[in-house]
């Protein structure tokens, strides 16, 4: 098989377990935005709410992608992204996303776009990462986290339920991808040994953060 056939293929893996992992609270903001309102306005409230945000996110997308051509901010956006891994790792569970409930179209659809601008930080920086910011995949990538907008929390989270390694996963994907940020930064002059063992390293750091973040969370509970 093709090598960059077979990258590929790994990248999209990536990015669908990043999307799984962290694309479960957008779901949920958009139900709580829109749940107090009548059928009819609920869904359209979500439809165009979600569309919103989905444009939203090619857009932040795109802003990433152009911002991390500045001298050393690949660097600094892979130190973002261990602690995105960390966070994901060390959240405990039952911990969601809340916003107030709207009672009018307009007041929902603005809340789920303002409220999924937020919370998508870590969703586009994670893709971009991942994606090395490779035009087709990281369209591909974002494509990918639509229907899981769309279709809603409930199957994202009996996923996560079944199978809580993905959490994991995610968490150590978003290390590799921070690594990979940092070891492309042309600025710091590394050599292909030393970015691999950044990737390594920063891997590592990530899951033993999280996992000591997930024991602090814990004992404070």
């Amino acid at each position: 098989m093709d090598s960059e056939l077979i990258r590929d293929i790994w990248v999209i893996t990536q990015v669908v377990l990043l999307d799984l992992a962290l694309g479960g609270d957008n779901s949920i903001i958009i139900g709580m935005a829109a749940k107090n309102l009548p059928h009819d306005l609920r869904r359209k409230a979500i439809l165009y709410g979600t569309a919103g945000a989905i444009l939203f996110r090619f857009v932040m997308a795109a802003a990433v992608v152009i911002l991390l051509q500045i001298p050393y901010l690949r660097t600094v956006g892979g130190l973002i992204l261990v602690f995105i891994g960390m966070k994901l790792i060390g959240k405990r569970e039952g911990e969601e996303a809340h916003v107030t409930a709207q009672e009018s179209l307009s007041g929902a659809v603005k809340t789920i776009i303002i409220a999924d601008a937020l919370m998508s930080l870590d969703n586009v920086l994670g893709i971009v990462g991942a994606t090395g910011g490779h035009l087709g995949l990281l369209i591909f990538g974002m494509v990918i986290s639509v229907p899981i907008i769309i279709f809603g929390s409930t199957m994202v989270i009996k996923i996560m339920h079944k199978f809580p390694v993905l959490i994991y996963l995610g968490g150590l994907i978003l290390g590799w991808a921070a690594g990979s940020m940092v070891g492309s930064d042309t600025y710091l002059g590394l050599t292909r040994d030393a970015e691999l063992y950044i990737k390594i390293g920063l891997t590592v750091l990530t899951l033993i953060g999280g996992i000591v973040w997930k024991y602090m969370g814990t004992k404070r509970g």
